[in-house]
């Protein structure tokens, strides 16, 4: 009886101090997300990428190109692979949506329709392989459904 007792209480324990594990590190993660995103050089970084403007590819190209831009490259190269990592993060479970778009829902899905027709050209004409960046698309789709989603329930919400 004492044996049976005893390794119930162990596995309880042990439950109960994986479920806090879990939480303390998906609260560290998303501590991290957020000064990553939000510290000065974050801030500056979006700054620069949302009042980039080119009429097409090849104006992209004249002026944005790393070989061109190589400080605007860094903060592209920066942000897009963060959103990646998210997006990827996402998909492994160790993130939820809804943080995410607490967090970031923003940044990312903005960044992503900002970019998304670059992105799909570098794929194009074989800059990037077909799946580069695919998380972040993921991700971006996810985070505007999941907007529209509660978007749509809060006014249905306020009408009753």
């Amino acid at each position: 009886m004492v044996t049976a007792a005893s390794v119930t209480v162990a596995a309880i324990y042990y439950i109960v101090n994986l479920r806090e594990t879990t939480r303390n590190r998906r609260a560290t993660l998303a501590n991290n997300i957020a000064k990553n995103l939000y510290s000065d050089a974050g801030v500056r970084r979006w700054i620069d990428l949302v009042t980039m403007s080119w009429k097409d590819n090849d104006d992209f190209m004249k002026r944005y190109d790393h070989r061109v831009n190589l400080d605007n490259y860094v903060n592209r190269a920066t942000f897009w692979n963060t959103c990646e990592v998210l997006g990827y993060q996402y998909r492994s479970g160790l993130i939820d949506l809804e943080s995410l778009d607490a967090i970031c829902g923003v940044y990312v899905t903005s960044g992503w329709m900002k970019f998304k027709p670059l992105i799909e050209e570098y794929r194009r004409n074989g800059d990037y392989s077909k799946d580069r960046y695919r998380n972040w698309e993921y991700l971006a789709g996810e985070l505007t459904k999941y907007h529209e989603t509660n978007v749509e329930l809060s006014r249905w919400e306020d009408k009753s």
